[in-house]
This record gives C-alpha cells, sequence and structure tokens, in this order.
C-alpha cells in the first residue's frame, strides 16, 4: 500500500490542451478550413511543377501530418508549397518523376544534417525590417495569386467573391464559434449547387486523385551519376525550405506570444519531405497563406489542426472528391484575400512610420519586398535583404570609430585614444588618424575604449607601428581588453601588406 508522501511526490501527466471542448471544435474546424484551403493551392502547385494533381494533393497530406508531430512550431502548416515547385520542375521536366522522389527524399535528409549542425541559430541575424519585408511581400504574392481568377470569369463571380468577404468580416463580430471562412465556403457551395449557378470551381483545376498514396522507393538508378544529378536540385529544396519554414515559424511566434524550437522544426521538415519522397510527393515546406488561415483566422494553436488538416485533406479528396469539387473558387479567392489583407504589416508602410524609421530600415524592407516580387522567391527575398541590412550595418559601423590625442607635458609622448569597433569596415581609415611625421619619438595607442575584430584591424595597427618605426619612433599598445589582445598577439607582425 503507498504512503501519501509517495502519492504526493508522484508527478502528474498534465493533458493536452485540445482535450478540451472549446480547444477541440477550434482544432477540428480550423483543420476543416485549411484542408479545403490547401486543395486548390496543391493543385495548382503540382501544375507549377509538371506533375499530376495527385503529386501535390499527397505531398500536401504526408507533409502536415508528420510535421504535426515531429514539427517545432505547434499549428504550422506544412504542405506542397510554390517556392519547391519552382526548385524541382526543370528536374521533372528534364528527368521525370523518379527522379523528383529522389531529390525530394536528398533533399530532407540535407534539412535533418542542416538542423544537427544548427542552421535554426541563423535566425537571429535576420533583422526586424527583413521580417517586414518578408512577410510583406508574402501578402501582397498571396493577393497576387488570386488575381488569375478574377480576370476573365463570369460576372457572378464577383458578387460570390463580395459576399464571402461579407460573411468573413461580418461573422467575427457576431460569434467566433464557428471559423468565419469555413461558413463561407460553405454557404457559396450551397448557393451555386442549389441556384445551378456555373461559376469556376474546385474541380475544374484538376482531377483529383481516387486512391490512398503508396509507399515506394524512387525509379531511378542507385548510381553516383544519380547522386550527382539530384544533388543541386535537393540542396535547393533543403534551403529554400528551411528558410521558408523557420521565417514562418518566427512569425507565428509573434503572432501567438509564444516561442518555438526551431531546431526541431528544421529537423521535423528533413523528417517530413523524407516520408513525402517516399510516398510520391513533390516535397514541401511552412505554408504561410494556410499558417495565417490557421491560426489567425481560424484561431487555432496546437498541433492537432496540423494533423486534422492533412487527414481532412486525404478524406475530401478521396472520399468526398465530387462534393469537394464543386467549391466555387470564388469563396477560395475570398479567403485567400481576407488571409493577404491581415497577412500584410500596414503600420510599417504608415506615413507616420516612414518618417520616423531610419531610411537604412525601410530601403532594406523594400529591397526584401523587391526580390521576393521579381523572383518569386522568398527565400531570395529574404538574402538579399539580410545582405542589404549587413551592407548598412557595415558602413554604419565604420564611421564610429573615434581616434583623439594629447600629448604629455613634457613633450615626448603623444598618447592616442581609439574608440570604437574595430573590424574590416571601420579599421580601413585608422591609419590616416596619426600625424607620423610630427609626433614625438614616443607613441602610445590606449585601446581601452576600443575592441578588435578581426585580421583587417591587427594589418591596421601594424600598419601604423610600421611607418612610426621607418621615422625611427616606437609605439606601445596598450589596454587591449582580453579578446583583442589574443588576436592581436596571435596575428600582430604575421600579416603581410601591413604597410
Amino acid at each position: 500500500m503507498s504512503s501519501p508522501l509517495s502519492a504526493v511526490a508522484r508527478p502528474r501527466l498534465s493533458r493536452p490542451s485540445w482535450l478540451s471542448p472549446k480547444v477541440f471544435r477550434t482544432e477540428v474546424l480550423a483543420g476543416l478550413v485549411v484542408a479545403l484551403a490547401l486543395i486548390p493551392e496543391a493543385i495548382s502547385f503540382s501544375i507549377l511543377a509538371g506533375v499530376d494533381p495527385r503529386v501535390g494533393l499527397f505531398a500536401s497530406f504526408t507533409m502536415a501530418v508528420v510535421i504535426s508531430i515531429c514539427g517545432g512550431r505547434p499549428a504550422m502548416i506544412s504542405a506542397a508549397t510554390g517556392a519547391i515547385a519552382l526548385v524541382v520542375a526543370p528536374l521533372v521536366q528534364e528527368h521525370g518523376l523518379g527522379y523528383l522522389f529522389a531529390a525530394v527524399i536528398l533533399g530532407g535528409v540535407i534539412q535533418v544534417v542542416l538542423a544537427v549542425l544548427g542552421v535554426a541559430k541563423l535566425m537571429r541575424f535576420i533583422p526586424r525590417s527583413v521580417m517586414v519585408g518578408f512577410v510583406n511581400a508574402l501578402a501582397i504574392l498571396i493577393f497576387a495569386a488570386q488575381v488569375p481568377y478574377l480576370l476573365g470569369v463570369p460576372w457572378l463571380v464577383y458578387p460570390l467573391v463580395g459576399v464571402a468577404l461579407v460573411i468573413m468580416v461580418g461573422l467575427p463580430r457576431l460569434t467566433k464559434a464557428v471559423p468565419a471562412p469555413l461558413v463561407a465556403i460553405i454557404v457559396l457551395t450551397v448557393v451555386t449547387v442549389a441556384a445551378h449557378v456555373m461559376v469556376p470551381t474546385v474541380g475544374d483545376q484538376g482531377a483529383l486523385p481516387d486512391s490512398l498514396p503508396v509507399f515506394g522507393l524512387p525509379d531511378v538508378p542507385y548510381t553516383l551519376d544519380t547522386l550527382t544529378l539530384i544533388a543541386p536540385y535537393a540542396l535547393g529544396v533543403a534551403l529554400v525550405g528551411l528558410m521558408e519554414s523557420l521565417m514562418t515559424a518566427k512569425l507565428v511566434d509573434d503572432i501567438t506570444d509564444t516561442r518555438s524550437n526551431k531546431t526541431r522544426e528544421s529537423w521535423g521538415q528533413g523528417v517530413a519531405n523524407i516520408v513525402t519522397g517516399f510516398f510520391g510527393g513533390m516535397g514541401g515546406c511552412a505554408m504561410i497563406g494556410q499558417t495565417m488561415i490557421n491560426v489567425k483566422a481560424s484561431g487555432a494553436r496546437t498541433r492537432l489542426s496540423t494533423f486534422l488538416s492533412g487527414v481532412f485533406l486525404l478524406i475530401l479528396v478521396v472520399a468526398l472528391g465530387d462534393v469537394v469539387a464543386t467549391i466555387p473558387m470564388a469563396a477560395l479567392v475570398a479567403v485567400m484575400i481576407i488571409v493577404a489583407v491581415g497577412t500584410f504589416d500596414w503600420h510599417s508602410v504608415a506615413p507616420t512610420t516612414l518618417k520616423r524609421m531610419p531610411l537604412g530600415e525601410t530601403l532594406v524592407m523594400v529591397t526584401t519586398v523587391g526580390a521576393v516580387l521579381a523572383t518569386h522567391n522568398l527565400a531570395i527575398g529574404v538574402i538579399a535583404g539580410v545582405l542589404t541590412a549587413m551592407v548598412i550595418f557595415a558602413r554604419r559601423v565604420a564611421h564610429l570609430v573615434e581616434v583623439t590625442s594629447v600629448l604629455d607635458p613634457d613633450e615626448s609622448t603623444r598618447i592616442y585614444f581609439v574608440r570604437g569597433e574595430l573590424f574590416f569596415a571601420s579599421s580601413n581609415d585608422l591609419v590616416f588618424q596619426f600625424d607620423y611625421a610630427n609626433d614625438p619619438q614616443t607613441v602610445v595607442i590606449d585601446m581601452t575604449h576600443a575592441h578588435v575584430w578581426d585580421a583587417s584591424s591587427v594589418a591596421a595597427l601594424d600598419a601604423i607601428t610600421t611607418k612610426y618605426a621607418a621615422r625611427g619612433k616606437t609605439v606601445e599598445i596598450i589596454a587591449l581588453n582580453q579578446r583583442s589582445a589574443a588576436i592581436h598577439g596571435t596575428l600582430a607582425g604575421n600579416l603581410s601588406g601591413g604597410h
């Protein structure tokens, strides 16, 4: 018989939050809305990649289900994406599906390796202005992707889109018990079917699969030539997928005021892509649009919504394909327009904000947005934004080094005081801050308020010492902090070109 003390000491198992009836209902309905929104997106990305629609739909199913278990960011949606489609399209066109599946699997392996190496830690080097640019560019791309569905269509599409927008804007003010996007989709589907309204539907986007995905090995020669061929595409899948996923995870962190495990998310994406490749999917990563539907529009917060989005997707396209095919595209277009408007950071472009924001920060944001819109690749936009931020930062810090001097009362020694961070950009002008010809025989360089970061800075100090030595004068460098002294002691006198 156990004692009262042992009963007290026994840890209690915490019940998952989604077991709460209210949370459970929210997660289930959110998963259903996301599944409905995933279908036309997956079909579109399949067409973009040059593969059968089932390849994109199966990828969306496996990515969502696996990442719900392995991922580090609850409620984030991963599925087939346009960025991955753009990477693999040339491979499919030239070599076929077997090589696509092999590249996706290898890309997943690379993602797992990068996760182990700590690639997620690089997220700390992405400035806020790049993040704002990423979000704004994404909102523009989401909206732009809906434009083709609004051109050259029957005029009834426009009032249907308007009705859906009214429902999604107005319903949350009355009740949030049911996601407004789901109500809009159901209402428009019932109306168009009952009234026999002829407008574009989900079924018009491509044939839906009628069977479950099957495990299988890629039909490729298992040779070094195959590995060499698919490696560049696999690396592209890995890098683009990780960058979009980690950026999206950071965005959801900010929206939900929670912190997620980016390293787990990185290797979770890799595992999901490996599974996807073996089940005949085109690979994928986090989807910002569907994630915003899940988190912002539907209020989901747990892994259950992500898991159910994949499960519902498979059920809808395989078992209820005939019903899903009747959903008017107008309903899904309206959902994505709401997502685009809600995703855009309107505060960042307000005149009052632009007046207060440093010009460099605005330039970084504009560069990020411009690069994304020019390439339709979020990863390239982020890289361009980060590089721009680095250049602006380097130029800004380069002008923060200050050199002042005083002459001893006996006029036998001049003391220079160096203040600031010395690195390749800021140390270039350091050599010209000293009066080599007119200084006395002894010169002291006080580094109390300076820090030496790299070999360029050590080379600059060597050049100063050399110039004084050429005039028969001695230089003493004092008050280096511990790290600066270590790099200076290791490299001083051993760098060529120090004059």
